[in-house]
């Protein structure tokens, strides 16, 4: 598998940096959440000790994305066959999961700095972290917490949709090559 996507195939960058991102959200919005729930300061404060790095490599690794597809890689084309308004609808997913993951990073950024709770997360003795919910940064990072959980079920149900109608478009965003890949690999011997 190359580095570099075909006009068929994601390569390795983008989908080494898809499964982080996937698997790193999904550690944030879980942490964050059983965070936001936690009955006592040790629990809290050891979920946020999570939380807080996994967002920072979400960050991270967006920017590489954005980096990397605006300067050096090439997107494959849509999926054949996929309607206008399909590729429309999923070109305003990608683009929302961007704003998304910046404005989580933003205003969680903003309720850390509002409430001060960075010293007292990662001592290993917290006694009292802040009450969140009084920091304005707080309603977005929770309304953004729950739409991007609709994005990636959006996401997830039109991949699955794709697969279950023989698109490959798990083979597309898979290390190793699409089954098209191959099939033209092997012609051209």
């Amino acid at each position: 598998m190359a580095l570099n996507s075909s006009s068929d195939q994601y390569g390795t960058v983008a989908v080494t940096i898809h499964w982080l991102t996937a698997v790193l959200i999904l550690i944030a919005l879980l942490t964050g959440f059983r965070a936001a729930a936690a009955e006592d300061v040790a629990t809290e404060a050891a979920l946020l000790r999570v939380h807080l790095p996994a967002a920072i490599l979400v960050l991270v690794l967006t920017v590489v994305r954005v980096v990397w597809w605006l300067g050096i890689d090439d997107k494959p084309e849509p999926i054949a066959g996929a309607p206008s308004a399909q590729q429309v609808i999923a070109r305003i997913v990608h683009l929302l999961f961007y704003v998304v993951v910046f404005g989580m990073v933003a205003s969680g950024t903003g309720m850390m700095l509002a409430s001060g709770a960075l010293p007292a997360i990662f001592s290993h003795d917290a006694t009292s972290l802040p009450e969140y919910w009084r920091y304005r940064p707080r309603i977005p990072h929770g309304f953004g917490a729950r739409l991007l959980i609709v994005l990636l079920i959006a996401h997830v149900a039109a991949a699955l949709y794709h697969h279950l109608r023989g698109d490959r478009v798990f083979g597309r965003m898979w290390f190793g090559r699409s089954p098209t890949s191959q099939d033209a690999a092997d012609r051209a011997v």
